[in-house]
């Protein structure tokens, strides 16, 4: 048979080139494909950290210098200059130390002062506590005006508003924004109109303007009860509501106002007669008086 020829033909002819694949491969490549660096001195030094000059850790140079450690100090004490003369400017407009004062409260203060908005009639004693000319914080004397439920107080009114106004589909964010706007703006012109009454009546008071904030921020606690109510019940739960926590507010201004503008008078436990007191007199009540109105002014459109 032809077959196992034509195999031999086929081996004998695949031999020579075979053999020359290999002699091609054992010769020696006067060009190799990639240079062997491994042996070479820059990586030797990489590898052992040999033969490192100055220049091998620029950080360390530059720290070891005494210029640049000098220009480190000075750029730390202008840093700390800054600071403080920042600190200095910003409390000379924003009071943060006064401020710190007034968000001194706990949970236990918070839950009381409430009550105390709410139902003022069976408190007695309305001084606040001192110790050394100083005022105690308010998380341990409950007389004590606060800024933590006055903030808090105007956030949730917001909230409540947007909440009634959505309940009768007349939510949108620009008719939220007017309220809180209007809000804060009535305020600041009533603590502006205090502060005037006091200048012009010339009364020797230890309210600050911070104070004032405080005591005609209380007014929102009952605005949101009123609010709720009227959520809840209708507009005749919303009128009890309001009515009860307008009552209690007068009474709570009242009682605590007239120790800060009616010191002489409260000091003797009697109101003095003369033009000068009851001047005093009629501002205390004006004052008190007033919370009631914004008190409606700002949540009659809130209840249908």
């Amino acid at each position: 048979m032809a077959y196992p020829a034509q195999s031999g033909f086929r081996q004998r002819k695949l031999q020579p080139k075979m053999r020359m694949r290999t002699t091609s491969t054992d010769g020696a490549d006067p060009s190799p494909l990639f240079e062997d660096t491994s042996a070479g001195p820059g990586a030797a030094g990489y590898s052992r950290g040999q033969d490192k000059g100055p220049g091998a850790y620029p950080a360390q140079t530059l720290l070891s210098d005494p210029m640049s450690n000098l220009a480190m100090a000075y750029g730390s004490s202008l840093a700390s200059q800054g600071k403080e003369m920042v600190d200095k400017n910003l409390d000379r407009f924003i009071p943060i130390s006064k401020l710190k004062y007034y968000f001194a409260v706990d949970t236990i203060y918070v839950g009381k002062k409430l009550g105390l908005l709410v139902f003022p009639y069976m408190h007695e004693n309305w001084e606040v506590s001192y110790q050394q000319d100083t005022p105690v914080a308010p998380r341990f004397d409950i007389n004590a005006p606060d800024l933590y439920i006055p903030v808090m107080g105007f956030i949730t009114y917001v909230l409540v508003a947007g909440l009634a106004l959505g309940t009768q589909n007349r939510f949108t964010p620009e008719i939220l924004g007017m309220q809180a706007s209007s809000a804060l703006v009535w305020l600041i012109i009533e603590v502006l109109a205090t502060l005037l009454s006091l200048y012009l009546v010339t009364v020797n008071t230890d309210l600050t303007t911070i104070d004032l904030v405080a005591f005609s921020g209380y007014k929102y606690v009952g605005m949101i009860v009123g609010v709720v109510a009227g959520l809840l019940f209708g507009r005749t739960g919303y009128y009890l509501t309001l009515l009860w926590c307008c009552v209690s507010i007068f009474v709570f201004m009242i009682r605590t106002l007239r120790l800060k503008i009616l010191s002489e008078a409260a000091a003797e436990g009697v109101l003095v007669r003369g033009a000068k007191n009851q001047l005093r007199m009629y501002l205390t009540m004006s004052i008190a008086a007033a919370q009631p109105v914004f008190m409606y002014w700002l949540t009659f459109h809130l209840v249908r």
